[in-house]
């Protein structure tokens, strides 16, 4: 089985799909709210953001709202909502575990005994 297209998301994609969660948008104001969101960290080039575009379109992520010569206007779908809403839940894992760990570390820092402590294969607090 090979790999879909949407697994995982990339962090561009997360943005863009965040920009069109507020509201319908077109390519240049994604862009340049991205920028805006991320200090200038993330960039999305025309090539970039419009082979997005075309992936969520495609994956039926995103459908074209209106159309006004070349401006065409985006529209979040129900499956890219779902999709938002699951890659935000992800990361929120992702900070949640992150916190987790560096508490439990302080806390219960554990070490694998080695032979010449006694019990081999025993853990034990250090």
């Amino acid at each position: 089985m090979g790999k879909k297209a949407l697994e995982p998301i990339t962090e561009s994609m997360f943005y863009v799909l965040m920009c069109l969660h507020n509201r319908n948008m077109y390519g240049t104001e994604i862009a340049d709210l991205v920028r805006k969101i991320t200090d200038d960290r993330v960039k999305l080039g025309p090539g970039t953001l419009y082979a997005i575009l075309s992936t969520f379109e495609t994956e039926s992520v995103i459908l074209k709202f209106s159309q006004e010569g070349r401006r065409i206007t985006y529209q979040i779908t129900e499956k890219g909502e779902k999709l938002y809403q699951n890659e935000l839940q992800r990361l929120r894992k992702c900070l949640w575990d992150s916190q987790r760990d560096l508490s439990m570390q302080e806390e219960n820092k554990t070490a694998f005994t080695s032979e010449s402590q006694g019990n081999v294969g025993e853990f034990a607090t250090v």
